[in-house]
């Protein structure tokens, strides 16, 4: 939904429309996904991050109007899916929907609206995983994205 808002959101003219997972089906399960550097304030601090997170959606198939647009928005991509040797893939079952370069997450240009088709709210306590590191404490790795939103909030 968020994605069919870009007109009114400022700084998402790159954000794509997201279709029918090219798998052709709903797709609900765990996968990897790497933060790579960008500027949501969702991911402050979490640049580099690989960190399994839930997926549950049949339209998450990222597709860009124009070559222009998918490389603007290679440099705002939040979250992509990356394959079990950490490369970001378009191959499934690691990339559930397909989509180029892994995407799976975008922000805006000054990293105050970000749109993701997987589910951290759903991983955010350690023990709704099927597996975790042992040092893991009782917040999984997941919940510093809602820390970083109540503190840029204030």
């Amino acid at each position: 939904m968020m994605s069919n808002l870009e007109e009114i959101i400022p700084g998402t003219g790159h954000w794509p429309r997201f279709e029918r997972n090219q798998s052709e089906q709903f797709e609900a399960r765990f996968v990897l996904v790497e933060i790579p550097k960008n500027p949501s304030i969702l991911f402050k601090d979490m640049e580099g991050s690989r960190l399994p997170i839930t997926v549950s959606h049949g339209e998450g198939f990222a597709m860009f109007q124009s070559p222009q647009q998918l490389t603007t928005a290679s440099q705002y991509i939040a979250l992509r899916y990356i394959d079990h040797f950490g490369n970001p893939t378009e191959r499934y079952p690691f990339n559930p929907n397909g989509s180029v370069l892994g995407v799976t997450g975008l922000t805006s240009i000054d990293g105050r609206f970000t749109i993701l088709m997987p589910h951290p709210e759903r991983v955010f306590r350690t023990i709704q995983h099927s597996w975790h590191a042992e040092d893991w404490p009782a917040y999984s790795p997941w919940m510093k994205i809602f820390s970083n939103a109540r503190q840029w909030v204030g």
